[in-house]
């Protein structure tokens, strides 16, 4: 009988502390968030550039399919234009929440506005609260190929949480367009991914 009780109440403890967490986390959301997007900019190339661009990264596909060495250098505003072309991952489409405004070639980093729709606590009412500010992206290469994991994030006049970013980590920004083909396939086919002052540099070869 004694064992009975202490098991229940361990139990009982058990789902107070997971509604507490929860109910912690909401609070501390609320806190770095905001009710409306905030419209990000957009990324407008003219027909030439954005013909040429689609050129080159057809080319640059075909050569990541096939393991035949090719590099592609993109700037900024392509990189914009990619993430605004780019089809609904799964998790929304890239457009309205991401848009790339410089980068920090040191720690191979891309930095970007950021407008993420973040569920609340209350998920069932299809609601959502907005994280506006600015993301740190890390650019790494494993082997399914290129990848992007959001390392930092900063808020205006707002105190982020570490462990909030440490959770933004796994965030699956590229993993969704993994299993789109062709595109897996090309993401797999990229051996080296180099932040430039100008952009980032792709390679098929390590």
């Amino acid at each position: 009988c004694y064992i009975i009780v202490m098991a229940a109440l361990l139990f009982l403890g058990m789902i107070g502390w997971t509604f507490w967490s929860l109910f912690a986390q909401n609070r501390a959301l609320d806190l770095i968030t905001q009710e409306e997007k905030t419209s990000l900019p957009a990324s407008v190339l003219d027909a030439a550039h954005a013909s040429s661009l689609r050129d080159r990264l057809a080319g640059f596909g075909e050569c990541a399919k096939a393991g035949r060495p090719a590099e592609l250098s993109l700037s900024v505003e392509e990189i914009n234009h990619i993430i605004c072309q780019a089809p609904d991952s799964g998790y929304g489409t890239y457009r309205d929440i991401v848009r790339v405004t410089g980068t920090e070639p040191g720690g191979n980093q891309l930095i970007a506005r950021l407008c993420m729709p973040l569920k609340r606590l209350k998920f069932w009412e299809g609601r959502f609260r907005y994280l506006a500010g600015e993301g740190t992206f890390k650019i790494e290469i494993h082997e399914e190929g290129l990848d992007a994991k959001l390392v930092d994030v900063k808020v205006p006049g707002k105190a982020v949480p570490r462990g909030f970013v440490g959770n933004l980590e796994i965030w699956p920004w590229v993993a969704p367009y993994r299993k789109q083909e062709p595109l897996g396939t090309i993401l797999k086919g990229i051996k080296k991914a180099i932040v430039t002052p100008e952009g980032l540099k792709l390679s098929t070869t390590p």
